[in-house]
């Protein structure tokens, strides 16, 4: 059996088509290593890339685009709807094939290493890699963004990176990097205009306000189309499906009265989250190919 592993690295950089198309090429230029997906969102001005490969190759192509972004991102000017702490956000290390979760661990301490030292990062482990249980969720990591980060780690011990300086890096920023399951990015783009009740909804929803298990949510203005937004990441599929997650926006809408224009999907989904009545039911925006990362896998040239 072959091992591999995913990656789904966020980068800060949404509108610039050079610089995306730059970063791709470098992923794609490593042996055994198969980029499987780029989601561009310019309103959230950050690209979402899906990889795959073997874990060796994996750890190489993801220093490489790290070390691209330093070169061409400078986080000073970014300004998107998404929260993000660095050019590249975060970089996580996902379990696909004869890999375990302790292997991608020590793959994540191993990168983190490495961007430290040699691109002078600071790296914050999160998730099944965390060495500081406070820091386990991502959402903490970025809280309050780059300027809230950097005055905790001036001020809190506890707040120190796990890996790289102790200070963030001038253009840079720092990054979050881990170990966890699949996690489907889903956004469910409301028919208006009115922020607070994205916001509403998205709180209704989420976990954290006693909403549906397993889901991240929050309301962003989509402002090139005069559109809101609610953004959601289901961290465990099993918990709560698309069809789950879709419905209860649904409904939540339906008490303001308001309908959903579309849905979509950020990167890919695994086999076992998916099936062909999806694109109707939950009104999804076409893609270019099957959003199934085992089926782009099999298409792939690199394996």
């Amino acid at each position: 059996m072959r091992r591999l592993v995913e990656s789904v690295p966020n980068i800060s950089e949404g509108r610039d088509q050079a610089v995306i198309s730059t970063l791709a090429a470098g992923v794609q230029s490593i042996p055994s290593v198969a980029l499987l997906d780029v989601h561009v969102d310019p309103d959230h001005h950050r690209s979402v890339f899906t990889m795959v490969g073997e874990p060796k190759a994996m750890n190489e192509a993801l220093f490489s685009l790290v070390q691209q972004a330093q070169q061409l991102i400078d986080i000073r000017q970014h300004q998107g709807e998404h929260p993000r702490i660095g050019v590249v956000d975060v970089v996580p290390w996902i379990p696909f094939q004869g890999v375990s979760m302790d292997d991608c661990v020590t793959s994540a301490n191993e990168l983190g290493v490495r961007i430290g030292k040699e691109l002078k990062i600071p790296v914050f482990l999160y998730e099944e890699a965390k060495k500081v249980s406070l820091r386990a969720k991502l959402e903490v990591i970025r809280r309050g963004g780059l300027s809230v980060l950097k005055d905790r780690m001036k001020k809190d011990k506890d707040w120190q990176p796990d890996y790289g300086p102790p200070t963030i890096h001038p253009t840079a920023g720092a990054m979050a990097l881990g170990a966890r399951f699949f996690l489907i990015a889903f956004n469910v783009v409301l028919q208006c205009d009115d922020l607070a009740v994205a916001r509403q909804i998205a709180k209704s929803v989420r976990t954290t306000s006693g909403g549906l298990p397993s889901v991240k949510a929050m309301g962003v203005p989509l402002s090139s189309r005069e559109l809101v937004q609610v953004s959601m990441n289901l961290t465990d599929y099993r918990e709560t499906s698309l069809r789950q997650a879709f419905q209860a926006v649904y409904e939540e809408a339906r008490r303001y009265g308001i309908d959903i224009l579309e849905s979509e999907i950020v990167g890919l989904v695994p086999e076992g989250a998916w099936d062909a009545k999806l694109w109707h039911d939950l009104k999804l925006r076409p893609m270019k190919s099957d959003p199934v990362i085992e089926s782009r896998l099999e298409q792939s040239l690199v394996f």
